[in-house]
């Protein structure tokens, strides 16, 4: 009886181990890189610009990616350009208005048409987008390579890394930033460039 109830135990142990393997990633870079650019390219302006404030988490199992989920948090007093009166306008109650609403925030439900290739998965992440107090249900194609075990490559600490890329373009006037206004020069529609590393330290 006693060796039946341990060969139960021990194939239990078998069928629910991966749902135990997600692994919860840090999108806080202590190192500062993580950044995301976007471009916006008008008939008479082009914008390039650069946020850097991120944080967030992403909880990733590498036996099953489509389970994928997380939450990315972009400060929008991060957001840079070139021209510091371009700045002041971006941070503007017409625009982003940064005062009332100092986040930008993409919440993870998932990753569909999930394809792996060694440590790499590619795949759409399906999602809601909130800009401005305005929430879009957004699907962007995304890259994530699981690094296991270089994060003591990168800085000393023992633990893996989840990279994190992405290319997607979203519409301004679908958020309501400044929508309609001053198309010529700044256009409706924003590239958006994601390179991100979340790391996950080994608790000792």
């Amino acid at each position: 009886m006693k060796q039946a109830i341990l060969s139960l135990l021990a194939t239990a142990t078998i069928v629910f181990a991966p749902l135990a393997s997600a692994i919860d990633f840090d999108l806080k870079d202590p190192k500062g890189v993580n950044n995301i650019v976007f471009l916006l390219d008008a008939p008479l302006e082009s914008i390039n610009g650069t946020a850097t404030g991120i944080s967030g988490n992403v909880s990733f199992d590498p036996a099953a990616p489509e389970s994928t989920s997380g939450k990315l948090v972009v400060a929008v007093e991060s957001m840079s350009v070139a021209n510091p009166k371009m700045v002041e306008h971006i941070m503007g109650a017409r625009w982003m208005d940064a005062a009332k609403h100092p986040e930008i925030v993409y919440e993870l439900n998932g990753l569909s048409d999930v394809k792996k290739s060694g440590n790499k998965v590619s795949g759409t992440a399906n999602g809601t987008m909130t800009i401005k107090g305005v929430s879009k249900e957004l699907a962007i194609p995304v890259s994530l390579s699981y690094l296991e075990g270089k994060l003591a490559d990168r800085q000393r600490t023992p633990g893996d890394i989840l990279v994190i890329r992405s290319s997607f373009s979203i519409s301004r006037s679908d958020f309501d930033v400044n929508a309609g206004q001053q198309e010529d020069k700044v256009a409706d529609e924003i590239e958006l460039r994601l390179s991100l590393a979340g790391i996950a330290p080994k608790k000792s």
